[in-house]
């Protein structure tokens, strides 16, 4: 397929795959003339995998750019740094309190305490501004998150682990933490609703 239909095919407009061609996002078609070139499944799947990372991730070129390098090198730091791309926080003063009852937390759970993981860094900065807006045990409400997300982990892990090679199981950790992360928040967004609802009984 030419630029346009690729274009037409992806909902993503030619100045656009241009721009990701440019960027090295997008492998270089196969030349047909000085001026033409044809695009196939795999830059349909790579366009579409571009456009989460940016669109729903949230992700820098640059961060796309280097998670694109890991996943075709079958390098599995692609997932950290999606990872760390969707849960980097900005810095906060240091909060031996709200760190404590991270680590505490993470213990009790059962789940990883390691205090340089952008993940950890993002829980202590929200338990500790919990603290700072009068929430000291902000972490008594968190163990039901706990076991939801461990069985949604094990769904996660169980869907990617079924591809047979390491550059569909990194493409498919990538795509579905993403997408994982964003369907999440809708979900819980229209469950609560619906528990409002329940809960403030008919009027």
């Amino acid at each position: 397929m030419r630029i346009g239909e690729l274009s037409s095919t992806s909902g993503v407009p030619v100045s656009t795959i241009k721009y990701y061609l440019r960027e090295g996002l997008l492998p270089t078609g196969r030349l047909t003339s000085a001026n033409q070139a044809q695009y196939d499944e795999h830059h349909l799947r790579r366009l579409t995998l571009v456009r989460a990372l940016v669109d729903v991730g949230g992700l820098s070129i640059a961060t796309v750019r280097e998670v694109l390098d890991a996943v075709d090198a079958s390098d599995s730091g692609a997932v950290r740094m999606v990872h760390d791309g969707i849960t980097a926080v900005p810095a906060t003063d240091p909060d031996a309190a709200a760190e404590q009852e991270a680590s505490s937390f993470l213990t009790r759970c059962g789940l990883p305490y390691e205090p340089d993981n952008p993940a950890t860094r993002s829980l202590v900065a929200v338990i500790a501004t919990a603290r700072r807006l009068g929430h000291p045990h902000f972490t008594d409400q968190l163990g039901v998150y706990a076991d939801a997300c461990r069985r949604i982990a094990e769904a996660d892990v169980d869907r990617v682990m079924r591809h047979s090679s390491v550059e569909d199981v990194l493409e498919g950790v990538v795509v579905g933490t993403v997408l994982g992360d964003a369907a999440m928040v809708a979900l819980r967004r229209l469950a609560q609703l619906q528990e409002y609802r329940r809960q403030s009984g008919p009027r």
